[in-house]
């Protein structure tokens, strides 16, 4: 069915779609530095070495591979670096995806799946948060994201690339396979956190937060499957094939589970004990976020296949234990 250019392919959320496209008939070609993403993750086509901000790097795989659409995930993802070292965000976020729609425009590649994210919308004044709801960005990890829908829209409005944005929640587990998996240096995420202590890795886990308006005082988050997320990109890469308007969508399951409960999780899953050490609330740390994804399953026919928290947690351990011996 074709090549589909896949940015970030080598990266936790990118590796997955790539699966889901060899799945479902295509040829991912995954673009990735290697800076946070990993050679073992990439399975199902060809890796090209490269950065998003490298024209003639960019250009040169375009040229070799003929894509006839991209998945952009080449992105940096950590909310409290991006509050620490904004330039880093903006020069690779919005600056290298500035290059990518430049050549995708050059090239005539008129389809892109975008990765973006629920930290467009800052802290929210409704839950479940909607595609309508106001988007105010509180840190340049989300006000980059902003950035390029916006772009987005302006180059379909100009050179006719039409575009699906999918705004992400909590991204958690792994290939239900157990063929690829997280891996984060540093770790930013809550579940893998939680497995290093029961695995003895780290000697405990900090919870930001305890008097938080949630009924046992910690943050209430949304957690959708890493393969959930994989299997939108195909359904939104269709939807434009088959002459879909762009659009964004969001990616949650309308279910949230607190810091407490997602521990409780683990132990039952792991069978392990799980220190808790109570610490300050985190600045910018809304109590609940929690995504309707309506629209996305109406418009798209999209349904999570794995949307249980024991699901999730259970194949994020079964990569955690199985990866130990390779994960760096």
């Amino acid at each position: 069915m074709g090549n589909v250019l896949v940015t970030g392919g080598a990266g936790y959320i990118g590796s997955h779609a790539c699966k889901a496209l060899s799945k479902a008939g295509f040829t991912p070609v995954s673009y990735d530095n290697l800076i946070y993403g990993h050679r073992w993750a990439v399975k199902w086509g060809p890796l090209e070495l490269g950065d998003i901000s490298d024209r003639q790097c960019l250009e040169k795989v375009i040229r070799k591979y003929k894509p006839q659409a991209v998945m952009h995930f080449a992105a940096y993802a950590f909310v409290g670096e991006s509050v620490e070292d904004p330039g880093k965000y903006y020069r690779n976020n919005v600056v290298g995806s500035l290059t990518l729609l430049e050549t995708m425009r050059d090239h005539r590649i008129d389809k892109i799946i975008f990765s973006s994210t629920c930290a467009v919308y800052g802290v929210p004044v409704k839950i479940p948060i909607s595609e309508d709801h106001s988007q105010c960005p509180i840190n340049p990890y989300g006000f980059s994201k902003f950035t390029v829908e916006r772009m987005l829209e302006d180059f379909e409005n100009a050179h006719g690339i039409r575009f699906v944005s999918l705004r992400y929640f909590n991204a958690a587990g792994a290939d239900p396979e157990g063929e690829i998996g997280e891996s984060h240096d540093p770790e930013p995420h809550l579940i893998p956190i939680i497995l290093d202590v029961a695995v003895g890795k780290r000697d405990s886990l900090k919870v930001f937060g305890t008097d938080y308006e949630t009924p046992d005082g910690t943050c209430i988050r949304d957690y959708i499957h890493v393969s959930d997320l994989a299997d939108a990109h195909v359904l939104s890469l269709k939807y434009l094939q088959g002459g879909g308007e762009s659009d964004i969508f969001n990616l949650g399951n309308g279910n949230g589970f607190s810091v407490r409960e997602v521990v409780a999780t683990a132990r039952n899953v792991t069978g392990k004990q799980i220190f808790e050490v109570d610490w300050d609330r985190r600045p910018g740390d809304p109590s609940i976020l929690v995504g309707g994804a309506e629209k996305t399953k109406q418009t798209l026919g999209w349904k999570a296949k794995y949307a249980d928290l024991d699901t999730i947690v259970r194949t994020a351990w079964n990569w955690h234990i199985k990866s130990l011996g390779f994960r760096k």
